[in-house]
């Protein structure tokens, strides 16, 4: 049986798309409707949900099933609707203030259990909806409309709150770099529990430029590493830089200087199951060594929705329910009067 080859128009539905003119989520929409075909999930057996925020309207652009629920509750929401209907794709969609702020406890939850979901978390620093208040991923520092002094905190990281919580999968992308972004969403849709992918993305009305020492096409190639599990850690416009380990660290050297060679290069192994190399990868800023994107982290792990239906199916075989009153009533109860 030949299986349906499905293009990008397949998963749009024809709603003209109301972000800002020049706003990073044009670009992580199209890379996703491509993504999404290129995976080959049929647009009906896949949903897309999100809370709230600007990134959150992307579910009205898709010709899937759609869900725009409530501030910091989309991972909540997305759970349940995983679990009730596990045979479905599902696409989280979520911005650092919805995702991480008011959704920061079902974010690391949501990680902690493993459901096979696939969380967009768009990252530009910054509250666009409400018109430009810090986020929690804002630099201390960074001057807003709700710290016009300067912010007095310290930013959560994604990928340290991904690897906090015990998950396996963690990606990264730029708004700007669309064929890194479509690969690691497809394989974000191929893992099996849930994966992370964080999209830096620019807000060009209220936080603009804010990634560009790193998105810059002038020294791109030299801030940031583009990382493939089995190749070796090579970055710069020649390839001609790459990560060596220092100690338990790692650092940036120039292949054929102070001794180094093409053979004390790194080689990323995405798989291996221990986070401690995968966490010193993501936290690298793209300053003293380069930001790393692609996929850093897919390990395999039990996935919750699968282990919730297998111990289902083990009760049922055991005791013999046929319905959820029967499994009720066959433990201690009461009868109110």
């Amino acid at each position: 049986m030949e299986c349906t080859k499905y293009s990008a128009g397949d998963y749009k539905n024809g709603q003209s798309v109301r972000w800002c003119a020049g706003c990073g989520d044009h670009a992580i929409l199209n890379v996703l409707h491509k993504a999404m075909a290129e995976v080959g999930v049929p647009p009906h057996m896949t949903a897309v949900i999100s809370g709230i925020g600007c990134s959150s309207r992307l579910p009205y652009y898709m010709n899937t099933y759609g869900f725009h629920t409530i501030h910091g509750r989309a991972a909540a929401v997305a759970t349940g609707f995983k679990v009730a209907n596990p045979e479905m794709t599902v696409w989280q969609v979520s911005g650092d203030g919805d995702g991480l702020a008011i959704g920061g406890n079902h974010f690391i939850h949501a990680v902690r259990r493993n459901i096979d979901i696939n969380l967009l978390l768009f990252n530009n620093k910054i509250y666009g909806l409400t018109k430009g208040q810090y986020s929690p991923t804002s630099d201390r520092g960074f001057v807003s409309k709700s710290s016009p002094y300067g912010t007095t905190e310290d930013p959560f990281i994604p990928a340290e709150l991904v690897f906090g919580a015990r998950g396996n999968f963690f990606a990264r992308s730029i708004d700007v770099d669309l064929p890194t972004a479509q690969e690691v969403m497809v394989a974000a849709a191929r893992h099996k529990g849930t994966s992370v992918v964080e999209m830096l993305q620019n807000c060009v009305i209220f936080n603009n430029g804010i990634h560009n020492h790193i998105t810059d096409r002038e020294f791109r190639e030299e801030r940031t590493i583009h990382l493939r599990h089995g190749e070796k850690m090579l970055f710069g416009k020649n390839k001609e830089k790459g990560l060596v380990r220092d100690g338990f660290l790692l650092k940036a050297v120039e292949i054929g200087k102070d001794g180094y060679t093409i053979d004390d290069v790194v080689v990323h192994d995405a798989h291996t199951p221990s986070n401690f190399l995968h966490q010193q990868l993501a936290m690298m800023d793209g300053y003293s060594l380069p930001l790393a994107v692609g996929v850093i982290r897919d390990v395999e792990s039990p996935v919750y929705n699968e282990e919730v239906d297998r111990q289902i199916e083990e009760v049922r075989a055991k005791k013999g329910f046929s319905t959820l009153r029967d499994m009720i009533l066959a433990g201690e109860h009461w009868v109110v009067k």
